[in-house]
């Protein structure tokens, strides 16, 4: 076991993968190095989205694109907070890695036809889509004794392609049961363990050592440059040389209580991460003296919690649900508040809105509220209503009942469910406008895509059921500034030598969610420019 590598990545989801890839591949020799005890971070637990603009593969989706759109539309979404270098690095890297990639490890990337912006209405948006990217099915047969080394999330069904989802297409297309048990004889995955599955089988291609079980503690430097990890193993410490530089890539710190208090803007009271999240690079890039961005901000999500069992974590981010017709959500004054089909980022701003005369969140906790018909056609969470109530559900006959025991007053939800089934009558959500963005009409009911019936629809069939919300996060963006090559910086607005971030831990976007893979796209063009620029540096002497 070698302690000594050109180059020393921390954290194994996208960002780290496509890191280490890069930088194996233009020749370093590459220390993949992960705290738990699988590879994949929160990255093999999401749809696999990358969002990418102006990316090669549009024109043969019948989208088109610029830098300069791009680039407007970002700055739309940012409120002055997201450094605009930055931005324009992110949009510039895209097409490069995309093309990357695709050439070298052989990601074949195609977009998700159709699927909008997530802010499709603002300057430089794309209603009809075409930057939401993704890779085609991968078998895990193929990654020999790393198949089972490979964390897999509570949320989504992994033997899927975004296409073949509710959400993912006009129509959806599920397999045949004769398809699943084809892709079951090689272990084939899609959505994000089909993404960390490919990258990880290029990078082990070309050479990259992953270990697992490693967790980070502290950066070695030598005269102000990075020169090296300290690790704590179940073996004991372990101290691991970079000949060149070290990239993090360890996620945010959305696990942290500490953290969460002193730095973000708002509540975070229920992630839906990997727990090892608990801003292990913050730490140690805080002490090697790096410059902080961003660290008010996370990717924002509603959450339910669940009975113990239901899944891994007993938690689940509320998407689908809450933008379906027969639905709305409301507040402890039994009154909505916001445009239930936002995107999930959205949403968040409208959970951490003040109540100054309580001095009190206004939005916090909140119920979605739905009747039979929603139930019996959509079910809950993604299961079938059949077999009776979910167990998660608090079930009324009336609204008054429904009311009463969530504690929210009964004549104010009977109101706002009145004024409601009204504006659905007329077609139109003038207190909010649902169902005016194309991405309010992408999401909602599948069956009904890109027509108002998507997402506007009557609660009128007894009885009602209430599901609370919390305020969760898929991880929080900020951590060590860094500038257009992945480099961090210091407070002194210089680089650290041998120093890089990418991913959640240092994720440059601001407030921005720009579309689906908002996350993970800047977190792998960002670990394919520290890739690039790392071996760039001189090899420092053994």
């Amino acid at each position: 076991m070698t302690d000594e590598y050109d180059v020393i990545v921390l954290g194994s989801g996208a960002a780290g993968l496509t890191a280490a890839f890069t930088a194996a591949s233009k020749g370093a020799t590459v220390g993949l190095f992960e705290k738990a005890d699988k590879l994949g971070g929160t990255s093999a637990w999401s749809g696999g989205h990358v969002w990418i603009a102006n990316n090669p593969h549009m024109a043969a989706a019948g989208a088109t694109d610029s830098e300069e759109e791009a680039l407007r539309y970002l700055g739309s979404l940012g409120r002055g907070v997201a450094d605009e270098a930055l931005t324009r690095a992110f949009v510039r890297g895209g097409p490069r890695m995309v093309e990357y990639l695709d050439r070298e490890a052989h990601t074949g990337f195609y977009v998700c036809v159709g699927f909008p912006d997530y802010h499709p209405q603002n300057p430089g948006g794309k209603p009809g889509g075409g930057r939401t990217i993704e890779t085609p099915l991968f078998p895990f047969a193929e990654l020999d004794e790393w198949a089972d080394r490979v964390t897999e999330g509570p949320y989504l069904d992994k033997s899927l392609v975004m296409t073949e989802t509710l959400l993912g297409s006009a129509v959806p297309q599920p397999p045949s049961e004769q398809e699943r048990a084809r892709r079951a004889e090689r272990d084939e995955r899609g959505l994000g363990q089909g993404l960390v599955g490919r990258l990880l089988r290029s990078a082990l291609d070309v050479g990259v050592e992953p270990h697992v079980s490693h967790r980070a503690t502290d950066l070695i430097l030598e005269e102000g440059r990075v020169v090296g990890v300290v690790f704590d193993t179940p073996g004991g410490e372990r101290r691991v040389t970079a000949r060149q530089g070290v990239i993090l890539a360890t996620g945010g710190f959305e696990w942290n209580e500490e953290f969460k208090a002193a730095y973000l803007r708002g509540a975070l009271t229920h992630p839906v991460s990997i727990p090892t999240n608990e801003g292990d690079g913050l730490v140690m890039a805080m002490r090697a003296g790096a410059a902080l961005q961003n660290m008010r901000e996370a990717w924002w999500a509603p959450v339910a919690e669940l009975p113990e069992g239901v899944n891994a974590m007993n938690r689940v981010m509320i998407n689908a649900d809450r933008t379906r017709p027969r639905s709305i959500i409301v507040n402890r004054r039994g009154r909505r508040f916001t445009n239930e089909a936002a995107s999930y980022n959205a949403i968040g701003g409208a959970f951490h809105q003040e109540d100054v005369t309580a001095f009190d969140y206004a939005n916090l906790p909140s119920w979605l509220v739905f009747d039979a018909e929603y139930l019996r056609r959509f079910g809950s969470i993604g299961r079938s209503a059949e077999g009776g109530t979910p167990p998660w559900l608090t079930e009324a006959a009336t609204l008054e009942e429904l009311a009463a025991k969530i504690g929210i007053p009964g004549d104010e939800l009977v109101r706002t469910v009145e004024r409601w089934n009204e504006n659905v009558a007329a077609g139109v959500d003038p207190d909010f406008h649902r169902g005016e963005s194309a991405h309010d009409l992408w999401w909602g009911d599948p069956y009904a895509k890109g027509t108002i019936e998507a997402t506007l629809g009557p609660i009128d069939q007894g009885p009602f059921f209430a599901l609370e919300l919390h305020i969760g996060s898929l991880g929080t963006k900020g951590g060590p500034k860094v500038d257009e090559h992945a480099r961090v910086i210091d407070i002194d607005g210089e680089p650290i030598e041998g120093l890089y971030a990418a991913g959640n831990v240092s994720s440059p976007t601001g407030m921005a969610y720009a579309g689906a893979g908002g996350t993970l796209g800047p977190a792998m063009v960002f670990g394919f420019l520290a890739g690039e620029d790392v071996v760039t540096l001189p090899r420092r002497a053994s």
